[in-house]
């Protein structure tokens, strides 16, 4: 057994190749082998989101705080609020973030495979951002 207390980790900033705008990343985990879970706490600030992605196993999140965003390509934008559970199906590509009004913190869950636990694209544009809030009322 390892406990590893809060607080005990630095914060890290997102990397800006993966994510647009402020994003900080906070109490990594990842199990050891023959484990392939790992993940981390994420908190978007207002307008921050992720860059499009898939998991090779799927990936789970859990919202904690705020109000976030979530999409999957060709769908349409889904609120997403403290106590949700959102499943990611293998290889759906999909992105996640704040509102445009509102930071948003979530764990995030994956498993890897091959060494992976996900696969980066091209960043999410403003203007798919926005039209997703257009497209489908949601408030921004």
């Amino acid at each position: 057994m390892e406990i590893t207390r809060s607080g005990s980790q630095p914060s890290a900033k997102g990397p800006a190749e993966y994510f647009t705008g402020t994003v900080r990343v906070d109490a990594p985990f990842a199990g050891e082998q023959p484990a392939r879970i790992g993940g981390a706490t994420v908190t978007f600030e207002p307008g921050a989101r992720t860059a499009w992605h898939t998991h090779p196993l799927g990936q789970t999140l859990i919202v904690t705080a705020g109000l976030g965003w979530v999409q999957r390509e060709g769908g349409a934008l889904q609120e997403i609020r403290p106590g949700d559970l959102v499943w990611i199906a293998p290889g759906e590509k999909h992105w996640h973030g704040a509102t445009a009004t509102t930071a948003m913190t979530h764990i995030a869950i994956a498993e890897k495979l091959n060494g992976s636990p996900v696969d980066w694209m091209e960043k999410v544009t403003d203007e798919q951002y926005l039209a997703g809030v257009s497209d489908q009322g949601v408030g921004a």
